[in-house]
């Protein structure tokens, strides 16, 4: 079900007096604590769900029951997956927490749905070429970086021309997962075509500054800081949408960064045009770096880092979709 943000709560008859004032609270306090766009819009959804499942009524008069009822229902009638589910108890926990700030210690122990153990998905290398190999332009660099580096979707599209480091073949994701910066390589074979990229942004950030534009969104309160920094090179994105578009956040016109859903299109289509059966996403190509490197002999612990993951057991799971059959074993029909 899809919902429009003020006008959906009152159309649903929650007063005007209370919808938009509450919803718009969850946002300066998402906003506060620098949670990304994309989980500010899905926090503010759930909430507004909560609150039309249950008459319209105001969350102060809610506890215990009607969030256990929610979160069951969602289960048992929605056959939502664990994930979201997860994803919308922590939306309430904000909202009475952050937000409300009512202590609600029952809250604690809403039994979280457990996420099925899964092996990810693994593209072989040969699989891996065959897919790069049908595919150009800026979506080609794009899924050759996530293959070459490992870096998460987001953090790809989200890279700017300073953390691109030519000279010691480096690239630094900024603000990664957990809110940490770790550094990876930046693929021999990628450097002119990053080059070139890079050359494209600059024309189109001297266009916006002759227009009187060109100020990227810096994160958190570098541009109170630094006000002119906005409209330095550097900042810019990597890959920028060929369109200026407005900033939700403050109404403000600015070059956003590439549209992943554009990359998801043109990854599917490769992947039905390279003849590969496997379901691929740009979340395939990470798995895949993982896997490659780990067939190669590298370190787990050097992996890890690469992949900015808090806890070496997460990078573990990558041993277990190696191309050596269950856990390395040999076969005895195999066995001369």
């Amino acid at each position: 079900m899809s919902y429009h943000p003020e006008a959906g709560a009152v159309k649903a008859g929650i007063t005007a007096a209370h919808a938009p004032r509450l919803l718009d609270e969850v946002r300066r306090h998402l906003r506060f604590k620098h949670y990304s766009l994309r989980t500010e819009q899905a926090y503010v959804g759930w909430i507004r769900r909560f609150i039309l499942a249950n008459g319209k009524r105001h969350p102060r008069g809610m506890g215990a029951v009607e969030v256990g009822q929610f979160l069951s229902d969602l289960a048992v009638h929605g056959a939502v997956a664990a994930s979201t589910q997860n994803q919308a108890l922590s939306a309430l926990l904000f909202l009475y927490r952050e937000v409300l700030g009512i202590d609600l210690p029952w809250l604690e122990n809403v039994v979280r749905a457990k996420r099925p153990r899964r092996l990810p998905v693994v593209l072989s290398q040969a699989e891996a070429q065959r897919l790069l190999a049908v595919m150009d332009g800026r979506p080609w660099l794009l899924a050759s970086l996530l293959y070459g580096t490992g870096m998460r979707l987001m953090e790809c599209l989200r890279l700017r021309v300073k953390d691109v480091d030519f000279e010691r073949h480096e690239i630094t994701v900024r603000d990664g997962k957990g809110g940490k910066d770790r550094h990876t390589m930046l693929p021999r074979s990628l450097a002119e075509p990053l080059r070139r990229e890079i050359e494209r942004a600059r024309s189109l950030h001297q266009t916006d500054l002759a227009a009187g534009f060109g100020a990227a969104r810096l994160p958190y309160a570098l541009g109170r800081k630094y006000p002119r920094a906005a409209r330095e090179f550097g900042w810019q994105f990597v890959f920028p949408s060929m369109r200026r578009s407005i900033d939700p956040r403050d109404a403000t016109e600015r070059r956003h960064h590439f549209d992943d859903a554009i990359l998801a299109r043109a990854i599917k289509a490769a992947r039905s045009r390279a003849g590969i059966e496997k379901p691929v996403s740009a979340h395939t190509l990470r798995h895949s770096f993982a896997t490659h490197l780990i067939e190669g002999g590298y370190d787990i612990r050097t992996i890890q880092e690469l992949l900015g993951h808090k806890d070496v057991a997460t990078t573990q799971i990558y041993t277990h979709v190696l191309n050596r059959g269950g856990h390395g074993v040999v076969s005895p029909l195999d066995r001369g």
